[in-house]
């Protein structure tokens, strides 16, 4: 088995504690200095812009080596069956190739690639994604909405003067639009909706004819994606409104040259904008002042998502921010170098969520890391990230009894599948689901089979630990400690007791026997003695 670096583990070498968000003030120390001097990218795959941002800390704000943008609209490629076209397809990754050249001179534990609305409509069977990682050199991670919001607010944040006042954070991307509200660093209502400057555009644009029919039409789409949310965040308390990411920055910028809003944006500045576009009547008729050429196609439908968001959130005036979902990507980067992972305190809260027994939960995940550390060398599984995938599993394979006994191992990867899980990829998430799934009972060969096909040994080795580990512990004792020794070759592991343990212990034995058989239906042999 060759493991590759993965797509939906977490970069090598780095480790953690409980945290939320890296604080700003703790982004440089005398301990860190010389890795958060390193630099580090994010790169956005959006479904507008590729995005690449190379940047070091910097007394605890980013300081900017490099970046690079271009327009590839990615989403105007999706088809209907949820994969690309030939021809943009072949625009991304050539984009990608030009791209990876520039991080190859970085560390891959540095380096992190972020995929958004269109990567996250791709129907699995897709080749983009597999094609775009070898022509970048890097794996990508697609994230969901309410992830991507984190992760923006997490950007703008840091970008803002520290108040103690809610703040309102929109980011407007080709496919989807972010929507929190939040406190100093710390995000409080996440949201992601379904509209953005490029499938707007397209759906109501697409002929380049922009009128007040097609205006009010694209305005009332978006102000139906807003409706479920519009009440909780008019009255979430915010006190400023802030907007993040190209489509606002141009929107901003031509106020600004058209002297309609000389300061951020103005919902009567917006209006005019409105107005203007409508005089203008084609998208190639629009000749602004600040908007460039390849901004034109998508402005309109641009214009109708904010201004549908003015009215139906109440906003008067709009500051424009700087840094976005990049800054956000590279802020976290920092924060993992320097012992802080939002995902260590996504675990904790699941677990006190869905009242697991913390203690059976701790005796699982010591075992299965010590089985781990045993045969992660034969099984080729030396790598940080796997380790930490197999400890988040110990820790929370029993939160399906949350709802029921019965099966609780599938109930557990449905949560795991599903829930808003911060800090956390789709892929990282499937995975866990997959271990907690597998953890028991017959082991659901077709579940591995969802992985890619290069992940899918590593996941299923690592499930054998968590089940060995569980099945360790299946009295629920807090003193029978046996800490067997295990080894590894291939496809087969010997698991050794301290004498006179198993015959001391004949339920163990039992299910040690009934666990070789289901392992032998999945090729791996069980030995024990």
């Amino acid at each position: 088995m060759t493991v590759a670096r993965s797509r939906f583990f977490l970069p090598a070498g780095q480790s953690f504690m409980n945290s939320d968000t890296p604080r700003a003030d703790s982004l440089e120390s005398p301990a860190n200095t010389e890795a958060s001097a390193e630099p580090f990218a994010a790169l956005d795959l959006g479904s507008n812009s590729f995005h690449l941002l190379i940047a070091r800390s910097d007394g605890g704000t980013l300081k900017v080596m490099d970046r690079y943008k271009e327009m590839v609209r990615l989403g105007e490629g999706l088809t209907p069956l949820k994969d690309l076209r030939p021809e943009v397809a072949d625009r991304a990754v050539a984009c990608l190739e030009r791209i990876g050249q520039r991080l190859r001179a970085l560390k891959p534990a540095n380096v992190r690639v972020v995929g958004t609305n269109t990567l996250r409509q791709l129907r699995p069977s897709s080749d983009f994604l597999p094609r775009a990682e070898a022509a970048l050199g890097q794996p990508i991670e697609v994230i969901a909405g309410r992830e991507e919001a984190r992760l923006v607010y997490l950007g703008v944040a840091h970008g803002l003067a520290i108040g103690d006042e809610k703040r309102l954070v929109i980011d407007i991307g080709g496919g989807s639009t972010e929507l929190i509200v939040g406190h100093a660093f710390t995000p409080l209502q996440r949201e992601s909706l379904h509209m953005g400057c490029v499938s707007m555009s397209q759906r109501f644009f697409a002929d380049g004819k922009i009128n007040l029919e097609s205006m009010d039409r694209a305005e009332l789409a978006a102000a139906i994606e807003i409706r479920p949310v519009r009440q909780l965040f008019r009255h979430a308390g915010w006190e400023t409104a802030t907007g993040s990411s190209g489509t606002i920055k141009a929107i901003a910028s031509v106020l600004a040259g058209e002297g309609w809003s000389p300061e951020g944006i103005s919902a009567e500045g917006l209006t005019r904008l409105r107005e203007a576009l409508i005089d203008c009547g084609k998208t190639e008729d629009l000749r602004f002042k600040n908007l460039s050429d390849r901004r034109r196609p998508v402005f309109a439908g641009g214009v109708a998502v904010l201004r549908a968001l003015f009215q139906n959130l109440s906003i008067d005036q709009m500051r424009v921010s700087d840094q976005a979902l990049r800054e956000g990507v590279i802020y976290e980067l920092i924060g993992r170098t320097q012992h802080e992972d939002v995902r260590e305190r996504t675990v904790a809260t699941l677990c006190r969520r869905f009242d697991v027994d913390l203690e059976q939960a701790r005796r699982v995940e010591q075992s299965a890391l010590r089985l781990y550390e045993q045969v992660g060398a034969n099984w080729r599984l030396e790598r940080p990230e796997y380790q930490c995938m197999l400890g988040w599993a110990a820790q929370l394979h029993e939160i399906g009894l949350a709802v029921s006994h019965s099966q609780y191992q599938k109930h557990g990867a449905y949560l795991l599948r599903n829930a808003d899980l911060s800090g956390f990829t789709r892929q990282e998430q499937d995975v866990l689901a997959i271990l907690v799934l597998a953890h028991r009972r017959k082991v659901p060969e077709d579940a591995f089979a969802g992985l890619p096909e290069s992940k899918q040994d590593c996941a299923r080795r690592l499930c054998v630990l968590l089940r060995l580990a569980v099945l360790i512990h299946r009295g629920r004792s807090a003193t029978a400690k046996p800490n067997p020794m295990l080894s590894a070759d291939e496809n087969a592991l010997s698991l050794c007791f301290p004498d006179g343990w198993l015959n001391n212990h004949p339920l163990s034995r039992l299910e040690l026997e009934e666990e070789s058989e289901r392992l032998k239906q999945v090729g791996i042999t069980l030995r024990f003695h």
